[in-house]
């Protein structure tokens, strides 16, 4: 699973078997309409699972996110990801108690599962520079 950042400044979450191959896609025009459009796009997350489904279900988990939250992942304050779950649960207008309750109590075990330990620093040294890309999209 892995988060770009546009050159627009929006985000675009995917997954993939091979993240240099989709990288270099990306760069070349060739990824989602997202990205075609947003060009250049700079990769500044990722997590590696041992299985793709399992990658697919964190990707369509992520792209739920807000962007305060997935800006909270991506600079590695883990820690803030279950309050900023909370915050926003606390913020929605709910005609009920209960339903802010329930809102919040979702919102806080959806994105605390365990995550890998592979840093996106680690991996982008490690990454071909031809995965980069250039500016002229």
């Amino acid at each position: 699973m892995y988060i770009l950042k546009c050159a627009n400044n929006t985000y675009y979450t995917g997954s993939t078997k091979n993240l240099a191959l989709r990288l270099a896609q990306h760069q070349a025009g060739e990824g989602a309409n997202h990205t075609q459009k947003r060009l250049p796009v700079t990769l500044v997350y990722f997590e590696e699972f041992n299985r793709i489904d399992e990658a697919f279900y964190r990707e369509k988990q992520v792209q739920r996110w807000r962007r305060e939250k997935k800006e909270a992942l991506i600079n590695g304050r883990f820690d803030k990801l279950s309050d900023l779950a909370k915050n926003y649960a606390n913020s929605t207008t709910s005609t009920s108690s209960v339903a802010e309750s329930k809102l919040a109590s979702a919102g806080s075990a959806n994105g605390l599962e365990e995550l890998p330990s592979t840093s996106t620093a680690n991996v982008l040294e490690e990454l071909p520079e031809s995965v980069e890309g250039d500016d002229d999209g």
